[in-house]
């Protein structure tokens, strides 16, 4: 299979290595996953921010950047979910409507492809830490990932897993959301670092770096000792723990890529 790295702007912008995870761990599997240069962002900014010409512009790039893909994998269930409106952006433009319906269908967050796709659930790692889950609200609630993270994470060998309190309330990040309303998105995000502490976990992991950014900056502002991870990134890392990746055929692995 042609698998492609659908990186999204922030991983590929501040969260890199969340993107090295995900080509790691599939590797593992021995399947190759190849970037495209030619993506760009999905276009959600503009979007809701009302602005759908400039986003249709945008998508134009990403669906032929994708368009040989078999499949295509993304550390996002936010920009995952936003191909879905494609269709809704495309509806009078023939051509460009079946190329946006073909990549939503082949297109997959990172944890539903491990688990729908590849039937994985547990990929062999182990993370001796207290760790909690914040579900990100496009995620679990449009895309309907809520198994698939919680059966990998049940998997991992001594990790002990606590609930977090109102996990499913959002962190008030919502992209342009903190912009415009940031009074009510920092009470937001306040009440979920609260939960955070509560939960007295010692990392914090989900599915979407932008919920997570949001949270990691309170809880440092706060001064609280919880680390922020990606899911792929944890899960690395706890294959590495269970000596699962030579390091040194890694790093050079790394390099050559």
């Amino acid at each position: 299979m042609k698998v492609s790295l659908f990186i999204t702007c922030l991983s590929d912008v501040i969260y890199p290595q969340v993107g090295e995870a995900i080509v790691r761990i599939l590797s593992r599997y021995g399947i190759p996953v190849d970037f495209p240069e030619a993506q760009t962002c999905c276009g959600q900014p503009s979007y809701n921010s009302g602005y759908w010409e400039e986003t249709r512009t945008a998508a134009r790039t990403l669906l032929q950047a994708f368009d040989d893909s078999d499949f295509v994998v993304s550390p996002s269930g936010s920009c995952t979910y936003m191909l879905h409106h494609y269709r809704e952006l495309f509806k009078d433009e023939p051509e460009w409507l079946d190329k946006a319906k073909r990549l939503q269908e082949k297109t997959y967050e990172f944890t539903q492809f491990l688990v729908q796709v590849l039937g994985i659930t547990d990929v062999g790692a182990s993370f001796p830490h207290k760790v909690t889950y914040h579900p990100s609200c496009h995620g679990s609630r449009l895309l309907g990932v809520k198994e698939e993270p919680m059966q990998l994470l049940n998997s991992v060998k001594d990790l002990q897993f606590v609930p977090l309190p109102y996990a499913e309330d959002c962190c008030g990040f919502g992209g342009t959301f903190a912009i415009k309303m940031p009074d009510i998105s920092g009470a937001m995000v306040t009440e979920k670092a609260e939960h955070v502490k509560e939960s007295e976990a010692e990392v914090l992991v989900g599915l979407d770096m932008a919920c997570l950014m949001n949270i990691a900056g309170h809880l440092r502002y706060r001064n609280e000792p919880v680390r922020v991870m990606h899911l792929a990134e944890l899960l690395y890392e706890g294959m590495i723990n269970e000596g699962m990746f030579n390091e040194r055929m890694l790093i050079e692995g790394m390099r050559g890529t």
